[in-house]
C-alpha cells in the first residue's frame, strides 16, 4: 500500500512538471514567444586605478588612504570601507558619499581616525576599500594593512601620484580588547 502511495505521489509531480514545461505564453489570444526586451547597454564598473596608505601610523593621528578612481558612466556614488581588527572582528561597513564633482573621476583620500589610546600600541588592522556606483556595481576591492605603534613613522604617498582632496572619513571607531576605554565604559555604567 505504501509503495502505491509513493508511486502516485511521484506520478502526480511528474505530470505537474510536464504540464509546466508545456505552458506557452499567450499574447492577444495567440500562442507565441515572449516579447523581446530592449537591450540595455552594459553599465561601466568603477575602477580604482591606484591606491596608497602608509603601512604604519602612531595613535592619535588620521590615517589617509589615497585613491585614484574613475567610472566611464560618471555615476560613482560611495566609497565603502571595511575595517578588520584581529581580536575585535570586522566593523560595520562605512559608506562615504562621493561629491558631485568627483562622480566621473577623483584623486584624493579618505581617512580613518586612529584614537590616542596607549592600548592601541602594536595593533594591526586591515582596511578594504571599494567604490560603488548608482547601479549598485562595486569596483575591485583594495586591501590595505596598517600597523599602529607608538614609535611608528608615517610614510607619505609617492610625490605627484595623488591630489590632496579630502573625500571624507571612514566612519569606524577603533576599539581595543580589554583596553582603557572598555574599563572607563564599565566604570561609568556603575
Amino acid at each position: 500500500m505504501a509503495k502505491r502511495s509513493v508511486i502516485a505521489f511521484i506520478s502526480f509531480w511528474l505530470i505537474v512538471a510536464a504540464a509546466g514545461c508545456a505552458n506557452v505564453e499567450r499574447k492577444g489570444g495567440e500562442a507565441g514567444i515572449p516579447a523581446a526586451q530592449p537591450i540595455q547597454a552594459a553599465k561601466a564598473i568603477p575602477v580604482i586605478s591606484q591606491s596608497y596608505a602608509s603601512p604604519q601610523m602612531a595613535p592619535g593621528k588620521n590615517w589617509k588612504v589615497y585613491l585614484k578612481a574613475s567610472d566611464a558612466d560618471g555615476d560613482m556614488e560611495t566609497i565603502a570601507g571595511t575595517v578588520h581588527q584581529p581580536g575585535v572582528g570586522t566593523y560595520p561597513v562605512s559608506l562615504t558619499r562621493i561629491g558631485e564633482k568627483y562622480r566621473k573621476e577623483f584623486s584624493g583620500y579618505v581617512y580613518l581616525v586612529i584614537p590616542s589610546f596607549s592600548d592601541l600600541d602594536n595593533v594591526g588592522i586591515d582596511v578594504t576599500i571599494q567604490v560603488r556606483d548608482r547601479a549598485g556595481q562595486f569596483s575591485q576591492p583594495v586591501k590595505l594593512p596598517l600597523s599602529i605603534g607608538m614609535l611608528a613613522k608615517e610614510e607619505p604617498p609617492p610625490p605627484g601620484a595623488f591630489q590632496e582632496n579630502d573625500l571624507g572619513p571612514i566612519m569606524v571607531e577603533l576599539r581595543t580588547v580589554g583596553g582603557r576605554e572598555d574599563r572607563d565604559f564599565f566604570r561609568l555604567r556603575r
